[in-house]
């Protein structure tokens, strides 16, 4: 199962970068998934406007604010996620309860925390 890290970026010193490294020092497959070229951890970061298909998602950790989440509603709950992880400045009320009406768990923490404290 797989984790899609929405908001990713090549850039070191965002949260979206340090969970993915985190994920990968934890041996948690991900999925880095952005507006940003680049990779991440030697994994190219797929293009969100290209609305990839991604199977066997297991948690979506949110990395990308509220204002623009909008467009991506669909494309989100289309990856039938078992969790969405809104990290801080990531909640988004609306989205969680489209996702809750699907069955998805929505969770409000901080992924680097909860992989920290073996709460993953």
């Amino acid at each position: 199962m797989k984790t899609v890290v929405i908001g990713a970026t090549p850039n070191p010193s965002r949260y979206a970068f340090m969970a993915a490294q985190m994920l990968k020092s934890y041996k948690h497959e991900f999925v880095p998934v952005g507006i940003r070229k680049g990779e991440v951890h030697g994994q190219p970061i797929v293009q969100i406007t290209d609305r990839p298909e991604i199977t066997d998602v297991d948690t979506i950790t949110m990395y990308i604010g509220p204002q623009r989440q909008t467009p991506w509603y669909d494309y989100i709950l289309s990856l039938k996620p078992r969790r969405i992880i809104f990290n801080p400045g990531s909640e988004n009320p609306e989205l969680a309860r489209l996702a809750e009406e699907k069955g998805v768990e929505v969770i409000e923490a901080c992924t680097l925390v909860m992989l920290r404290t073996n709460q993953f």
